[in-house]
């Protein structure tokens, strides 16, 4: 059973990013949580909804992951689902307002930026649950989980397979809006790169992110997708010829320049980030070298479950390349063009990051 409830209002100005003082993924006063819910609910009587940021549930990207999760959640569990569409940040209260008003037992805000319209629909409403994917609160609410992803890790993966498979020595990053959950993949990345000069000898640019000034490439919203084929442009006019957009929906721009780019005869790559865009950005996948991954499909399915269930808390869900909350995507129909041996690096080095012998640090990695 599905309801909808989709907010009508045209894309616009990024205005009002979420200002939670929480440094988003900052958990470090996570504390113990309290005991888990023990109230149970039948599929029938049972409503899960999600509220998307202004990238929308097409995004190919977090937002449509996140809802697909609740949609199988939907089709597994046997529950009705309600949703959201936010078309600008304006909408965000609004939208959860009309999810508390729907009777949902647990709604699910997709992104940093509904960090502070999730805390202030919570509070108000501490009968309800509510689960925010890639936030994290500094001071934990009792009836909030928070859903997080140490995408360092993955990204760390992604700049080894760049460094090792650019053929012109220099490759590129760029974010949609400069806030933790689009840095900490930058971070990772240039940090990626940085290991495969140390081990190689080799000197392989990052164009677009500076990881020790924290300062780099964005445009400045996750919707202008004529903004991402600019930057991804003048990278390749500055030698790059791999490109990795962290920037939703405007990532599609950055696939265009690349295409463009191939048809005129260049070998250029996309690495994709928080799905696999192999399956969901397929324009894209004669390009597509990787992507970073977040599996955001399967925690949502998980935390509906268990709310369902009467297992609700608010201690944070945190993916990991160790408990594969956190991977680098298969490298499909561009398999043949890696080598071998970089393959087995690659599988080394994640095993080496799960078990702890490899730090990958970002300033915006969760905090368990």
């Amino acid at each position: 059973m599905k309801n909808s409830l989709r907010a009508t209002f045209k894309r616009g100005s990024m205005a009002g990013v979420a200002t939670a003082g929480a440094a988003a993924l900052l958990l470090t006063g996570c504390g113990a949580a309290p005991e888990a819910s023990t109230a149970t609910n039948t599929a029938s009587n049972y409503t899960g909804c999600i509220v998307s940021d202004s990238g929308g549930f097409d995004d190919q990207s977090f937002n449509q992951s996140s809802y697909e999760g609740l949609k199988k959640a939907e089709k597994d569990l046997g529950i009705t689902t309600n949703e959201a569409e936010s078309k600008t940040n304006n909408d965000f209260e609004p939208n959860l307002r009309a999810m508390v008003s729907a009777g949902c037992n647990l709604t699910i805000t997709v992104g940093f930026l509904l960090g502070d319209a999730t805390k202030a629909q919570a509070t108000a409403n501490p009968d309800k649950h509510f689960a925010i994917i890639d936030f994290g609160y500094e001071t934990p609410i009792t009836n909030v989980k928070p859903i997080i992803y140490d995408t360092a890790q993955a990204a760390f993966l992604a700049g080894y397979l760049a460094a090792g498979t650019t053929k012109t020595g220099t490759v590129a990053t760029f974010g949609g809006i400069k806030i933790p959950t689009v840095t900490i993949f930058m971070d990772g990345y240039a940090d990626g790169v940085k290991y495969y000069n140390e081990k190689k000898g080799k000197d392989v640019k990052v164009l677009g992110w500076d990881k020790a000034k924290q300062d780099g490439s964005f445009t400045g919203d996750f919707e202008k997708q004529d903004k991402g084929k600019q930057f991804t442009q003048n990278f390749l006019d500055q030698g790059a010829d791999i490109v990795m957009p962290v920037a939703g929906p405007v990532g599609k721009g950055a696939g265009a320049a690349l295409q463009e780019a191939k048809a005129a005869g260049k070998d250029v790559k996309l690495i994709w980030v928080d799905s696999d865009g192999f399956l969901t950005a397929p324009d894209y996948k004669d390009i597509m070298l990787s992507s970073v991954m977040k599996q955001m499909g399967e925690a949502v399915e998980t935390v509906v479950k268990q709310d369902k269930d009467g297992q609700f808390t608010n201690k944070p869900y945190i993916g990991t390349l160790a408990n594969d909350g956190v991977q680098l995507a298969p490298f499909h129909d561009m398999d043949a063009q890696v080598p071998a041996e970089l393959k087995s690096e690659l599988d080394q080095i994640k095993k080496d990051i799960a078990d702890g012998k490899l730090k990958v640090e970002s300033a915006a990695s969760p905090k368990a």
